[in-house]
C-alpha cells in the first residue's frame, strides 16, 4: 500500500490519531466530536489554561457537552498538551488557530504562519494537514505549503497532504453544531481532497463537498460572510433612512419577510460582531489590492457596520437632549455585552466599542449581560452588575439594548426605566412602549 492508501485505511478503521491545534470555539467543538467518533484526539494550545480545563475534564466553550468532554478524556479518548512534539504522534492536523485583524485592519495570520512553522519541525511523512481558520484566498498554497515543506523536507502530494476545509460554527445555535453542519473541503491536488473529506465523513453526520482547490474553499467561506456583512449593512442603512422618515424599519423588515421568494429577512442593530462577519470582509479587500481592484460594494457595508455605534451614541446623545440632559455625566446603562442573544462570547462585539464612545463624550457607563460578568478589552477589564435592580434601573438616565439576550425581564426593565434605546427590538413584546425608542 501506498502512503495515501494507509492513511484512507487508517482513517477507515478509526486508527488515525487526530490532532487539533487550537482549543478555541472551533478546535474544542471539532476535537470533542473526532473523540467522539472513536479516534485518539490530542489538542492543542499555547494557553496552559485551556491544556489543564481540557486534561481535566472541564469544559469552557457553550457549543460542547460537559459530560461528554469529561467521558472522552476520562477513557483516554481526549488529551491535550501544549507542546508540539506530539505532533509526531498524529496522522490528521486541524489548525484551528485565530485569524484577526492587526490595528490597520489587515489580515493578521502570524499564528496561522507561527503554527505552521512549529509543525514543519515534527511533520511525519503519511501526515494530512488541514487549515480550519477563516483567511484570505492563497493562505494555504501560498504561505503554508512552503513552510511545510522547506521546513519538514516533505514533499506535499507525495509524502505528506494538504487542504483547507472552512470552519462553519455559529456560537449559540441550537439546531446546527460542528456534527451536523456540511463541510466543505479543498485540497492540495485531488489525494489531499480525497483523505481529507474522507475523515470528516468519518466523523460528521453532514454532506462534505469537495472543490477543486483550496482557493476556492478560501473564497466560499469569505464569500458566505460577506453576503452576510453586506445584508446587515442593508438593514442598518434602511434603519437610518426609515428613521428619518418616521418608518419603524422593524416593522418594514416583518411585512417584506411574507414574500415566500427572493427575500430573506437580515436585522440592523449596533454593529456586527463575533469570529467571522465582521473580519472576512476585509481578509478579501486586502488581497484583491494585489489584482488592482477595490471590492466597493464590500467596503462599503463594512463602512456603514462600522459607524453603527457612533450612530447609536450620536442618537442616544439626542434622546437624552429631549430631557435636557448632556451626554457628559449622564448615567447610561448597557444592557448585553455578547455580539448575539443567549451566548457569552464578545468577541468583536458591537456594545463594547458603543461602550468606549460613551465614555470618551464623558457619560458614565454601566453594564449588564447576564452570561457575561466582565469583558477584557484593549487590555483593561471591566466588570458589569451582578443584577439588574430596581435601582440599578432608575438611577440611569438612558437604558440602552445591544444585546437581545431571551433570559431578561424586559417589561420590568420598561416599568423601572426613565427611557429606553432599544437596537435590537427586544421590547417587542413589551404593551408600554411610551418610554421606548427603537433604533
Amino acid at each position: 500500500m501506498n502512503i495515501k492508501e494507509q492513511l484512507l485505511e487508517k482513517i477507515n478503521k478509526k486508527t488515525a490519531v487526530v490532532g487539533v491545534i487550537g482549543l478555541g470555539y472551533v478546535g474544542l467543538p471539532l476535537a470533542v466530536e473526532k473523540a467522539n467518533a472513536g479516534f485518539r484526539t490530542i489538542g492543542f494550545d499555547i494557553q496552559e489554561e485551556k491544556v489543564r480545563m481540557v486534561n481535566e475534564g472541564i469544559n469552557y466553550i457553550g457549543d460542547v457537552v460537559d459530560s461528554e468532554l469529561e467521558d472522552l478524556v476520562k477513557i483516554g479518548r481526549l488529551s491535550a498538551t501544549s507542546d508540539y512534539s506530539f505532533i509526531k504522534e498524529v496522522d490528521f492536523i486541524a489548525i484551528c488557530v485565530p485569524t484577526p485583524l492587526d490595528e490597520y485592519q489587515q489580515p493578521d495570520i502570524s499564528y496561522v504562519k507561527s503554527t505552521a512553522i512549529e509543525i514543519s519541525k515534527y511533520l511525519k511523512r503519511g501526515t494530512i494537514v488541514v487549515l480550519e481558520s477563516t483567511t484570505y484566498p492563497g493562505t494555504t498554497e501560498e504561505l503554508l505549503l512552503p513552510i511545510l515543506e522547506e521546513g519538514s523536507g516533505l514533499k506535499c502530494g507525495q509524502d505528506f497532504y494538504l487542504a483547507f476545509s472552512p470552519e462553519r460554527v455559529d456560537p449559540g445555535n441550537l439546531i446546527y453544531k460542528t456534527k451536523n453542519t456540511p463541510k466543505v473541503v479543498g485540497g492540495v491536488g485531488k489525494d489531499s481532497t480525497e483523505i481529507a473529506a474522507a475523515m470528516y465523513r468519518a466523523v460528521l453526520n453532514s454532506d462534505v463537498f469537495e472543490v477543486s482547490s483550496p482557493k476556492v474553499a478560501e473564497m466560499e467561506k469569505i464569500l458566505e460572510n460577506t453576503y452576510r456583512n453586506i445584508n446587515i449593512a442593508l438593514a442598518n442603512e434602511m434603519a437610518i433612512i426609515c428613521h428619518k422618515m418616521g418608518i419603524n424599519v422593524w416593522e418594514v423588515i416583518e411585512a417584506a419577510k411574507t414574500k415566500p421568494y427572493g427575500f430573506q429577512a437580515f436585522y440592523p442593530g449596533p454593529g456586527v460582531g463575533g469570529h467571522c462577519i465582521p473580519l472576512d470582509p476585509y481578509y478579501l479587500a486586502w488581497k484583491t489590492r494585489e489584482y488592482s481592484y477595490h471590492t466597493q460594494l464590500i467596503e462599503t457595508s463594512g463602512i456603514i457596520n462600522d459607524s453603527m455605534p457612533a450612530y447609536v451614541v450620536e442618537r442616544s446623545s439626542k434622546i437624552l437632549n429631549r430631557f435636557k440632559k448632556p451626554l457628559n455625566g449622564s448615567k447610561i446603562l448597557i444592557l448585553g455585552i455578547a455580539y448575539k442573544p443567549d451566548i457569552d462570547d464578545y468577541r468583536e462585539s458591537p456594545a463594547i466599542k458603543v461602550i468606549e464612545i460613551f465614555e470618551k463624550e464623558g457619560a458614565i457607563v454601566e453594564f449588564y449581560d447576564p452570561y457575561i460578568k466582565e469583558y477584557k478589552y484593549k487590555g483593561k477589564v471591566k466588570k458589569g452588575k451582578e443584577e439588574l435592580t430596581n435601582d440599578s434601573i432608575k438611577e440611569a438616565d438612558l437604558v440602552v439594548i445591544t444585546t437581545n439576550h431571551s433570559n431578561v425581564d424586559y417589561d420590568y426593565i420598561q416599568q423601572n426605566a426613565k427611557f429606553i434605546f432599544d437596537t435590537r427590538n427586544a421590547m417587542k413584546d413589551v404593551k408600554n412602549k411610551n418610554n421606548i425608542e427603537l433604533l
